[in-house]
Parts: C-alpha cells; structure tokens; sequence
C-alpha cells in the first residue's frame, strides 16, 4: 500500500508584489555616517540611481508594533542617496521574514567574476561601455579591464573564485601562473581566505619557474634576488603541507567558535531586540553587529 505524502506549503520569502512606500514610514536599523558617503561604494550608488534607477529594491519589513511602519532590512545607503535626491516615495519588496539582522547574512554581496558577467551582458544586449561606465561612476578604462577580466584565467580557476570578492591586480598576478598553478592558487586562496595582491604575489613569488606562463623568462619579483626567490619556492612546499595538516583539525577548532558565536546571532535575530538597540544602545548594537559580520565573512 503507497504510503500518503502529505506536501507542505512553502512559505513565502516576500510579499507577492512590491510595495511603494513613503521613506519616512521606513526606520533604517543602522545609521549612515559621513564617512561612509565618501566611499567608492557610495558614490557608485549615487551616480547609478539617475542614470539607471534602483535596480534593486530595498527590503523591508512590516512593523508589527507601529502600524503603517517598516523596518528597513537592506538598502541604507539606496535610501540615503534617494533622501538627498529629495525623493520622498521609494519601491520595496516586503519580506515576510521579521528579522532585522540576519537578512544581510544571507544577502550575497557582487563579486568580482559576477560583475564581469553582467557587464558582458550588458554589452550583448546592447548596452555601450560609456553609458556602463557613467552608470558605476568609473572610467571607461575600469569597464574595458572588467571585460577582460578573465582572460588568461583557465575555467577551473574562475569557477573556485566566482563568488569571492577579489581585486583585479590579483588575477593579473594569477594570468601569469600555468592553468594548473593557477587551480592551486585559487584552492590556497579560498583556504585561507585571503584574496589580497599582495598574497597573490606572494604566490606568484613562490610559483616554480616551470609553472610560469612564460617559462622561458627569468622571473623577477620586485625586492627579492634569486637565492630569496628560490627560498621562497622551497618554504611554500614545506608550508603548503603544513597547511593540509592544519586543515584536519580545523573543522573542530572552528565549530568550536561558531558555537560560541551562535547566542550572538540568535539575539541579533530578534527583530525586537535589534529595534530596541538601534534606539537605545546604537554603540553595543553596532559591536554586536561587527562580531557577527566578522564571524560571517570568515566562514
């Protein structure tokens, strides 16, 4: 006899369409210094937005203790740039979800390989680099290196890096590594979560002159000599084992750390306690914050 399934309903994310709401029925969690108005980030928003519009909605959710109101989950500098534009209405998507923290968590920030995709489809569709360029506040020049970004990376490379946030002058360091140095690199980068240049040079610093993309050229490292280099190859070999070792007993050592991490996140995941923080205790809730970003960014 077949045994009855019984499907449970899937709940909803969001509300089934946006909402436009007045911005000042919306309460941001977290203030926007002046500091963080002269970051690239936030000049790039700031030139976008007229050019293009929100292409994403900020996210909010429904005040159950204030009718009429939403807490703001995601879009705090969207909705800066949009008060200094002296707009007063902004579409959003409302979740369902009352949680004011954790939303972030859970938000996947646009790596580098990820932008250079969608300027490439952009570009498909017919859309010029200069109006690209002006879009993102940066120079022609910084759309045309975006385009290139992998050239030279092999697809093995690009797939373990697709989702990590790397600068552009650490895949030119890896453009000169073999395809396979060049999988090795990235698996030492996700490992040790580190996608500096200056690590990426260290690596290259360490790369055998075989694995080199033009093995025939003596390869010169800036402020090192031959005999330096040379160390430096045979001190990776010795570290890289030493790493795998490690690695065996990391999984106990950071579950460890996570578990003393857990109450954090479950207080920051009270949407009530995180109100009453940005209200009362903004300082405590802005450590708290930075604890379990930290805790976040290394897992």
């Amino acid at each position: 006899m077949a045994r009855k399934i019984t499907i449970e309903p899937v709940k909803r994310g969001f509300e089934a369409a946006p909402v436009r709401i007045a911005i000042a029925d919306i309460q941001p969690l977290r203030l926007v210094s002046d500091a963080l108005r002269k970051t690239p980030k936030y000049a790039q928003i700031a030139s976008s937005i007229p050019e293009v519009g929100i292409v994403e909605p900020p996210v909010v959710a429904r005040d159950h203790t204030d009718a009429g109101k939403y807490l703001l989950l995601d879009g705090h500098l969207r909705i800066d740039v949009l008060k200094g534009m002296g707009e007063t209405e902004v579409m959003c998507l409302v979740s369902t979800d009352d949680e004011a923290f954790t939303y972030n968590k859970r938000v996947n920030r646009l790596a580098m390989i990820q932008e250079h995709k969608m300027i490439l489809k952009a570009i498909e569709r017919g859309v010029s680099e200069e109006r690209i360029a002006k879009a993102l506040n940066v120079d022609i020049a910084h759309i045309k290196r975006k385009r290139r970004l992998l050239d030279g990376i092999c697809t093995e490379a690009a797939e373990i890096l697709k989702d990590k946030h790397i600068g552009m002058n650490t895949f030119a360091d890896l453009k000169k590594m073999v395809p396979m140095r060049q999988i090795e690199a990235a698996e030492l980068m996700v490992a040790m979560n580190k996608y500096t240049v200056s690590y990426a040079r260290s690596l290259l610093a360490a790369t055998p002159q075989t694995q080199l993309v033009e093995s025939d050229k003596p390869k010169r490292v800036k402020g090192l000599t031959d005999e330096q280099v040379a160390l430096m190859e045979r001190e990776s070999v010795n570290l890289e084992r030493e790493f795998r070792i490690a690695e065996q007993s990391y999984g106990t050592d950071h579950l460890d750390l996570v578990l003393t991490n857990g109450y954090l996140g479950a207080l920051l995941g009270n949407a009530r306690v995180v109100r009453y923080l940005a209200q009362y205790q903004r300082e405590i809730l802005v450590e708290f914050q930075k604890l379990a970003e930290t805790e976040s960014a290394a897992a």
